[in-house]
C-alpha cells in the first residue's frame, strides 16, 4: 500500500478514535449526572472507551511508528472538535449577570 494512504488512514481511524473517546466521555459525564450510581457510569465507560481505543491505535499502527503517530495527530484533532462542539455556549458580557440585583 502507498505510504501517504496509510499515513490517511491512519489519521482518520485516529480521529474516529477520538470522536468515541471523547464523544463517550462527554454522553457518559451527562448521563452520570442524573443516574444514581455514577461511579459505575463512570469505570464502566472509562473501561469500555480506553478498551476500544487501545485496541484500535495497537491495530491502526500495526507496528510502525509513523502510522501511530498519525493516528494520534487525529485523536488530538477530533479532542479539540468534541471539546469546540460540546462547549456552553458564552453569557453575552453586555448583558448584567442574573446573580447582580439592586436593593429594592
Amino acid at each position: 500500500m502507498n505510504e501517504t494512504l496509510a499515513l490517511v488512514l491512519a489519521w482518520i481511524a485516529g480521529g474516529s478514535l477520538g470522536a468515541f473517546f471523547f464523544g463517550g466521555l462527554w454522553w457518559t459525564v451527562r448521563k452520570s449526572l442524573a443516574s444514581t450510581r455514577p461511579a459505575l457510569w463512570m469505570f464502566g465507560s472509562l473501561l469500555l472507551r480506553m478498551g476500544v481505543t487501545m485496541s484500535g491505535f495497537y491495530f491502526v499502527s500495526g507496528g510502525d511508528w509513523q502510522r501511530l503517530l498519525g493516528c494520534l495527530v487525529g485523536f488530538v484533532m477530533a479532542r479539540q472538535l468534541v471539546t469546540r462542539l460540546t462547549r456552553l455556549p458564552e453569557k453575552d458580557p453586555t448583558r448584567p449577570s442574573p446573580e447582580v440585583r439592586h436593593a429594592p
